[in-house]
């Protein structure tokens, strides 16, 4: 950086500056608390007037010093801010997380899905986040054949319409059923909360039998017969890409 001198309104004291080029996510905050000074100061160097905003590319004459008690108190009130923000993500991760149980790192039967499975990524409306929250929030409960939540247990189409049940979405009771109804989505438009549906029977008969949530990053989740449980599985894996038979979009409904 170049030191720079200027005079101070108030008294003809020179005051060393150093020359800031604004990059981005740079902040006023961020540019004082760096280089020990106010935001006050830089304005004032720099003729900000009040509601302006730091354009990319612009050089900025920054205050290279202020008081030491200065300094701790913008400190201080960054640190406070940090730390509020901070609890609130902790508590909104802690309240998405709760009932969702991890394995060790090292067990030979780690859990299927990751941390960042478990917050929501993509885009979707209102109703479909609460959607897919909810089918979260059932993420390794047991898989029984019929049922619909009774005592937190699913098929693949009971998750799904208590999902939809839920959220204020009535919908058929079958997979299959439930496969020609809403608006039918092409795989390449999916979106979180849209139903895709498989022909997961050993010979390909070509019909719906299964169905689950996409809930983004090319994901989704579904009651696993298979695995006795509700679990996030890829699109990727190569035993559901085979067997995909189509979307329905039903939160819009």
């Amino acid at each position: 950086m170049v030191m720079l001198s200027v005079m101070t309104a108030a008294g003809n004291a020179a005051t060393k500056t150093v020359k800031h080029t604004v990059k981005k996510g740079d902040t006023l905050y961020a540019i004082a608390l760096k280089n020990h000074t106010t935001v006050a100061a830089i304005k004032k160097v720099n003729k900000i007037k009040k509601g302006q905003t730091l354009k990319l590319g612009k050089v900025l004459k920054v205050p290279a010093k202020a008081t030491k008690a200065t300094a701790s108190k913008k400190k201080k009130r960054v640190h406070v801010a940090s730390s509020k923000k901070s609890s609130r993500q902790e508590k909104q991760l802690a309240k998405t997380l709760k009932s969702v149980k991890f394995k060790k790192a090292n067990s030979k039967k780690s859990s299927k899905f990751s941390i960042s499975d478990i917050l929501f990524s993509g885009k979707g409306s209102k109703k479909s986040m609460k959607m897919i929250k909810l089918a979260k929030n059932k993420l390794g409960r047991r898989y029984v054949w019929g049922a619909v939540g009774q005592k937190n247990t699913f098929d693949c189409s009971g998750l799904t319409s208590y999902v939809c049940k839920k959220n204020g979405i009535k919908i058929p009771r079958r997979a299959i059923e439930q496969s020609k109804y809403g608006k039918y989505v092409s795989r390449s438009n999916l979106k979180p909360g849209d139903l895709i549906f498989f022909d997961t029977s050993k010979r390909h008969k070509g019909y719906v039998n299964h169905v689950g949530i996409y809930i983004g990053n090319n994901k989704f989740i579904h009651a696993s017969s298979a695995k006795k449980k509700v679990i996030i599985t890829s699109l990727n894996k190569n035993f559901y890409s085979k067997r995909y038979k189509g979307a329905r979009r039903v939160a819009s409904l």
